[in-house]
């Protein structure tokens, strides 16, 4: 796969997911505002990516700071408040940031070149360690897939939403390789398009069967016997398991239940939320409604229609067969679950 977001000799570089599937651009980001901005206008998408590039954002803002001290202190804290105002419900990209203020704190003494060299490896550990981890979760997720399984998933939580090899398709992959995939449905995904322009691309460069359907066919294949399980990634879970993803996941989640299907989220341990009790208190982020009214440039609703567009849904745990992270496998009660696999030594 082509690189979500890397560090190349002081810029951050990511593929223009928003010219996708049609251009293959690449984003060069010189200071923290390009990188808060790309994450703002979905360059950059998927909780884990964003948090890798919030990352590399505020290494960069002390990279180019000359100052030190307290000044240095002053700068980075209006850094950090920067990159946290981009968007409010990828809980990724908080934890991120919290990692990052750590690693200053424990250095800020020593300023100058050890700082910064300091933030860029912790940055470049992040994203060695979202790697990693969707390997293993992808692992771990197929394992519970059925043999010839045809998936049905929703958005896009591949390589292109993490620093690679993705969530929700970080499984599909590993399925691929174990021979127990069937096919996999990818809902278009409506307003942003990620499933059509994001998964389908991703997944034919891999050569894994895919077919794109529009977000009101899933229950029509389910009921078919065309969807024999749906994997989909997350933005946040919190302490009960409730999960905030793209939405359109919570229509997905309801349909599978009503077929019989189980239904599996993934996601790395840094989306969870343990703070947070429950999904009535996730903030959801609404996005412009311009995403609504023009499709690829060209509006497709008449002038002066109210629209609304709450960019992520939140799915009841009592809808979630079980939770799949980089450290085991969670099943209710997810208050006890969760708590245990966060625990757990990486």
């Amino acid at each position: 796969m082509i690189p979500t977001v890397v560090w190349e000799d002081g810029v951050v570089v990511m593929i223009d997911q928003r010219r996708l599937p049609n251009e293959e651009i690449f984003v060069r980001c010189r200071d923290h505002h390009e990188v808060a901005a790309a994450i703002t206008d979905m360059v950059i998408r998927g909780a884990p990516a964003i948090g890798v590039a919030a990352a590399f954002g505020l290494a960069l803002g002390v990279r180019n700071s000359t100052s030190e001290g307290g000044a240095l202190r002053e700068q980075w804290d209006d850094v950090c408040a920067v990159l946290a105002g981009t968007r409010p419900t990828a809980v990724n990209l908080f934890w991120a940031i919290e990692r990052m203020r750590r690693r200053f704190d424990t250095l800020a003494g020593e300023g100058g070149d050890a700082l910064r060299r300091a933030l860029l490896d912790e940055a470049l550990a992040i994203q060695t360690e979202d790697v990693e981890s969707c390997q293993r979760m992808g692992d771990l997720g197929a394992a519970l897939l059925p043999d010839r399984a045809r998936v049905l998933t929703h958005c896009n939580a591949g390589a292109l939403a993490t620093a690679g090899y993705g969530t929700a398709l970080g499984v599909v992959r590993s399925a691929a390789r174990m021979g127990k995939l069937d096919h996999v449905l990818a809902d278009e995904t409506r307003p942003f398009l990620q499933g059509a322009r994001l998964t389908a691309w991703e997944l034919q460069r891999d050569g894994i069967p895919v077919t794109v359907i529009t977000d009101s066919m899933a229950g029509h294949l389910m009921a078919r016997g065309e969807v024999n399980a749906v994997v989909v990634g997350s933005d946040r879970i919190v302490a009960n398991g409730d999960v905030a993803n793209k939405i359109g996941t919570y229509t997905v989640a309801v349909l599978a239940k009503e077929h019989g299907l189980p239904f599996y989220v993934a996601a790395p341990v840094s989306t969870f939320d343990l703070v947070t009790k429950t999904g009535d208190e996730i903030p959801i982020e609404e996005r412009s409604a311009e995403e609504v009214t023009h499709v690829a440039g060209h509006q497709v609703t008449p002038d002066g229609v109210p629209v609304r567009h709450p960019a992520f849904d939140v799915t009841p745990h009592r809808l979630v067969t079980a939770i799949v992270c980089e450290r085991g496998i969670a099943r209710p009660p997810y208050t006890e679950s969760l708590r245990d696999l966060a625990g757990r030594a990486r």
